[in-house]
């Protein structure tokens, strides 16, 4: 996962379950400590977790689309890619859709293994995969990739509790509960599924593990040799790379101005009540309130790009897919090459699908969207600024 540093954090983590700390020196309140799962003791419903709407198949009858005129390009091309588009769209945009799946099927099949490494700044869990989050007991929102998958999440400390909150999608969110008691020495974890005032709940009780049940997780013959320290990276012609800065969103530090290209809109997007300058204007607006500084129609260095692709169902349906990208460039010597060349870089993406056959009620589901993942950005951005400071 980009947003983390794993291999330090998994590295951290195996030295903790391999070498507990004695039993009398280590904070019974703390998390620490490698576990393992005792499904006796645990409760899990088989059907916890959130139905998960799936995109329908794409109809046999045809309709209109217009094709994109490509990513930078003002050029009046914004249209829906390919024909694919499906006849009615569910409320979960894609990357809700595979949130929902994600939290339901861990709490449906949760970890047999759990290493946590309880810091005062900083948790980092670990599963027998070697897969890791790192949460930050702050009380804020913060940005974190789960597997490919974006979230933002909320971890404080209620005690001697540790309370993280993932928040899936409107009106639904995820709980989980980590508690340690001491007699007998238990990791208790609860998760609750929380939707419009229902709640759904599971209890997982983790005991210490042994050094054998560490050990007899998948791949750890190969993590018990790694060593301590990242290895030094070479390239490809066998010379030491230079250092780079590994931690959680170094990629974001520093930035406090961007500029914004949004692609000019198609004749069906304007038809469906989309309009450019608005949308470039509500952007721009969201992006300065935050305190950044903002260059409209630009894509120098650093900026923001927006492209809406529209269509009309035969029933007057609009349907738009709409996605933001925070580009950058850089100079780098690429495996294949011998001298350093301009490249252009992808630091975040999001994107979704929405439909509406009202097209002022269209224009404005498509915009709120567009803002959502304005604050995504923000958040991110300001996470990697603000864990900069905390660290003078």
């Amino acid at each position: 996962m980009k947003a983390f540093p794993a291999r330090a954090c998994l590295l951290i983590a195996l030295g903790a379950a391999i070498n507990p700390p004695p039993a009398g020196a280590q904070d019974s309140s703390s998390l620490s400590g490698a576990w393992m799962l005792n499904r006796s003791l645990s409760e899990m419903p088989r059907e916890i977790g959130f139905n998960v709407a799936w995109l329908p198949g794409v109809p046999a009858n045809g309709q209109s689309a217009e094709t994109s005129g490509g990513r930078g390009r003002r050029s009046g091309g914004g249209g829906a890619a390919g024909s694919g588009i499906p006849n009615s769209i569910p409320r979960e945009s894609s990357e809700d859709a595979r949130r929902l799946q994600f939290v339901t099927s861990e709490a449906r099949n949760p970890p047999t293994r759990l290493t946590i490494v309880d810091a005062p700044g900083a948790v980092t869990i670990t599963n027998e995969l070697g897969q890791s989050r790192v949460l930050h007991p702050t009380g804020r929102d913060e940005a974190i990739d789960i597997q490919g998958v974006p979230f933002i999440v909320t971890t404080k400390r209620d005690g001697s509790q540790l309370v993280t909150v993932y928040r899936v999608e409107e009106g639904r969110t995820v709980r989980y509960t980590y508690s340690r008691s001491g007699d007998p020495s238990q990791l208790v974890v609860e998760v609750q599924f929380i939707e419009k005032g229902s709640v759904e709940k599971a209890r997982r009780v983790y005991e210490p593990a042994t050094q054998t049940d560490t050990l007899s997780s998948p791949g750890a013959s190969q993590q018990r040799s790694a060593p301590l320290t990242a290895p030094a990276t070479t390239t490809a012609t066998g010379q030491k790379a230079e250092p780079f800065d590994e931690r959680p969103g170094a990629e974001l530090k520093g930035l406090t101005a961007l500029g914004i290209l949004v692609e000019d809109l198609g004749s069906q997007a304007v038809a469906c009540g989309l309009n450019h300058d608005t949308l470039e204007n509500t952007l721009t607006k969201r992006l300065a309130d935050a305190g950044l500084t903002v260059k409209k129609n630009s894509d120098e260095d650093t900026y923001v790009y927006v492209n809406v692709m529209t269509s009309s169902l035969p029933n007057g349906t609009c349907v738009s897919r709409y996605d933001a990208f925070l580009y950058t460039h850089a100079t780098a010597k690429l495996s294949y090459g011998s001298q350093p060349v301009l490249v252009q870089i992808s630091l975040i993406h999001r994107g979704s699908i929405g439909s509406s056959s009202a097209p002022g009620v269209h224009a404005a589901a498509v915009t709120r969207g567009l803002e959502g993942y304005m604050d995504l950005f923000i958040t991110q951005i300001r996470a990697a600024n603000r864990s900069d400071r905390d660290q003078r």
